[in-house]
């Protein structure tokens, strides 16, 4: 009987999995988007994956999870930062990236790689939605359009209109008063594009500019924020085929070299940095935001 390993993004709204056959060749990849943290995305994902591999769950030999829920798993046979698996799933995609920028539902990631590919350093923002998925869903609300339309109507702006609020509750409320003026969706949108640029190029500052650069994450389908976040980094942004499924397809190699027994250097290393990591992420999720503070004092 064949072997697979899998490898399962457990996201904030979303599921995907990627499953791999022994020689690494990938033989199915699914992303399901179900609402807020539950496993119906994951299962959904997981199902789709299954399907279009033709195997059955019990084919599966290692399993490996990341993402925000990857402790809620329980057909996992260990759990990986999303630092880590990230890094791994685009420098698979890319060989020689240097620099990976995550921008998901929830939060955004800036993670540096070393010339052995693995994380050198990261900056990450998950404390407020200022410059993630979520701060564009809630902006394209405000507008009222789809988020899926708010990238091609953001490109035909011909205005540099300022949206200075990086907080998405306070952003909201200025788009609003954008509207008001009568200012257009278009020129709004752009405007919201360039402020999430700027979110993200933050990021970037914190762990230092470098290239070759490659955007995953859901955020990297939206050719607005891509282009704004090319020119305000000043360079070429990689998009790979499916930028969604960077995580889950790290996760995977990982129970690769799990199943293999191989690559014992390599792991030893990425054991290290991961739990440097587990703690710098532990660190900024138990945070409380600026402006949930400022929110319950007023």
């Amino acid at each position: 009987m064949s072997a697979y390993v899998l490898g399962i993004d457990f996201g904030s709204t979303t599921g995907k999995a990627v499953i791999l056959d022994l020689s690494g060749r990938v033989r199915a990849a699914q992303v399901s988007q179900r609402g807020a943290v539950s496993d119906e995305s994951v299962k959904a994902a997981l199902a789709a994956a299954l399907q279009e591999a033709g195997i059955a769950l019990g084919e599966i030999s290692r399993t490996v999870a990341t993402g925000y829920g990857r402790r809620m798993l329980d057909i996992a046979d260990r759990t990986i930062t999303e630092i880590t698996c990230h890094a791994r799933g685009a420098v698979h995609m890319v060989p020689d990236a240097r620099l990976v920028i995550d921008i998901g539902g929830p939060d955004s990631k800036v993670i540096a790689i070393d010339p052995n590919g693995l994380v050198a350093q990261f900056a990450m923002n998950d404390r407020c939605a200022a410059g993630t998925g979520k701060f564009l869903e809630t902006l394209a609300r405000a507008v009222n359009v789809g988020i899926d339309e708010m990238g091609p109507l953001a490109m035909e702006a011909k205005e540099n209109l300022t949206v200075s609020s990086m907080c998405a509750t306070f952003a909201e409320t200025e788009v609003i008063a954008l509207l008001a003026e009568g200012r257009s969706k278009v020129e709004v949108l752009g405007g919201v594009h360039a402020a999430m640029a700027k979110r993200t190029i933050g990021l970037v500052a914190r762990v230092g500019k470098r290239a070759p650069v490659v955007m995953t994450g859901g955020v990297a389908r939206n050719p607005a924020a891509v282009r704004h976040i090319e020119e305000a980094l000043g360079m070429k942004l990689i998009l790979p085929e499916r930028p969604q499924i960077a995580g889950a397809l790290g996760a995977a190699l990982f129970a690769l070299d799990d199943f293999r027994k191989e690559g014992v250097s390599r792991r030893a290393a990425d054991i290290a940095v991961e739990r440097q990591l587990e703690d710098a992420e532990l660190a900024l999720r138990a945070c409380r935001p600026a402006c949930a503070g400022a929110a319950a004092r007023g």
